[in-house]
């Protein structure tokens, strides 16, 4: 445990400020009525000790008090969670009457409940009383965080502020209370999902098994109706002496690799009702998919690129889950360029077998000569899916209707848009001719078009 460190500063309070100006004004009055000046001299003889023992008693005999501080150290991104704080005395003072609690919150959470107001004779914020002694053990203090980023978060210290038992000062203390942790994506229904059956199911597609046109054999069986000709086992059916199939699945230990880009092309706000940027729904997505994958018995990489350069390995299992989102979780997109190319590349460098690239991004008119070089050398050997987030705006000027379309510039707007998704679904067709997936899907529905194309490849068998 970080050994606790304090730090005080004394200043006025409110009482000392409107005390002064009062003296102020009576030894201003003094000038033009001597009757007042003796008056004057006696308070300010009175006002002087009065002040330095008030000021002597908050710094000498006010309990500084110990905080601890309890918060889970994994948190889910944009779900509320619930800090404890307990706030004891040390037995070296007075307890205060009346102090307020600030704690000093990483920039990354959003709290509306700061300060918070502390008063002793608030007996339903106070722990439990010892029975023998009936002496006071301090008090019990929630507030409720919001995070509103992915990453480490660390809080550092909080701030105690006293005032004295006159009002007249003010006692600042820094109580170092560090905690730390991290903030992952919100995958509150993927743990609540059992089996990939379930998971399948939420996301809008079904896990089907198919009989006698797969390419792992998986088991025999007795035949029934339905069942074709060609699912026929000849050699188990004259042993058995009965008609006797054979049944497939989708062929596992498959290599699925995902490229991020962490760069300009994904750092856009997602819609109305929707949290993060477009990375992070690209990424919540990734992450989704793999868990699919891994229960699926392929192995999974993932590599980002522009804003953040990452690589993490092939793992395989179900386990791996969680080693493949710590490394993902806190990468963060920024409106900086990154090349398609170098990415492609570098893939290249690091897959030895045949492997499913999945690359997210937002393509544009001129991707598609930078990329012209490289995609004949990947489809050789690989199966490459190019996923681009739609772009909602071009779409909206693009499907106006004549009555919305009043001026010169909602013309211009119209048709540059209308030519702008052309462009792309011509640059989507050459890509496809050259035996390349493509996919342009929308921030909210990413996750379940993902998994649906990649169960749809399983199923053809064409990785």
């Amino acid at each position: 445990m970080d050994k606790e460190k304090r730090l005080s500063s004394l200043s006025p309070g409110r009482s000392l400020f409107i005390t002064a100006l009062t003296s102020l004004f009576l030894g201003t009055a003094s000038f033009f009525l001597p009757l007042l000046l003796p008056i004057w001299k006696i308070s300010m003889l009175i006002l002087i000790p009065v002040l330095i023992i008030d000021a002597i008693l908050l710094i000498f005999w006010t309990d500084r008090l110990n905080v601890q501080r309890k918060i889970s150290p994994t948190l889910a991104l944009g779900r509320s969670t619930t800090v404890n704080v307990n706030i004891s005395p040390n037995g070296k003072g007075i307890i205060p009457v009346k102090f307020k609690f600030f704690d000093i919150y990483d920039d990354s959470f959003d709290c509306a409940s700061m300060p918070i107001t502390v008063r002793s004779l608030n007996f339903a914020n106070k722990t439990s009383k010892s029975h023998k002694n009936d002496e006071f053990t301090g008090w019990n203090l929630q507030y409720i965080i919001l995070p509103g980023r992915r990453g480490n978060w660390e809080f550092k210290a909080c701030h105690l502020l006293f005032s004295s038992m006159l009002h007249f000062w003010r006692l600042k203390t820094v109580v170092t209370v560090e905690s730390r942790g991290r903030t992952y994506p919100d995958f509150t229904a993927l743990a609540q999902s059992s089996n990939l059956q379930v998971l399948l199911q939420c996301v809008g597609e079904k896990k089907v098994r198919r009989r006698g046109c797969g390419l792992e054999f998986e088991s025999l069986r007795d035949w029934q109706n339905g069942d074709t000709i060609k699912s026929i086992d000849w050699r188990a059916t004259s042993r058995r002496q009965k008609f006797t199939v054979r049944e497939y699945q989708e062929e596992q230990d498959q290599n699925v690799l995902f490229l991020l880009d962490s760069g300009y092309r994904l750092n856009r706000r997602n819609g109305e009702g929707q949290q993060g940027t477009q990375f992070d729904s690209a990424l919540n997505a990734a992450l989704l998919l793999s868990h699919v994958a891994l229960k699926s018995g392929d192995s999974v990489s993932a590599c980002v690129f522009g804003n953040c350069e990452r690589w993490i390995p092939p793992r395989k299992g179900i386990n791996a889950l969680c080693a493949i989102t710590n490394g993902l979780f806190d990468v963060q997109s920024a409106g900086v360029p990154s090349s398609l190319f170098s990415a492609l590349e570098t893939a290249l460098t690091h897959l030895k077998r045949r492997t499913f690239i999945v690359l997210v991004s937002n393509f544009r008119k001129e991707d598609s000569e930078q990329l012209s070089w490289i995609l004949p050398r990947i489809t050789r050997r690989h199966l490459l899916l190019l996923v681009s987030m739609r772009e909602s705006e071009a779409e909206r000027l693009a499907s106006r209707a004549l009555c919305e379309i009043v001026s010169n510039d909602d013309v211009l707007e119209s048709a540059a848009a209308y030519a702008y998704i052309a462009e792309r679904k011509e640059m989507y067709k050459q890509w496809e001719h050259q035996g390349v997936l493509t996919m342009e899907t929308s921030s909210d529905s990413i996750s379940a078009a993902l998994i649906n194309r990649y169960l749809a490849v399983k199923r053809k068998g064409v990785l």
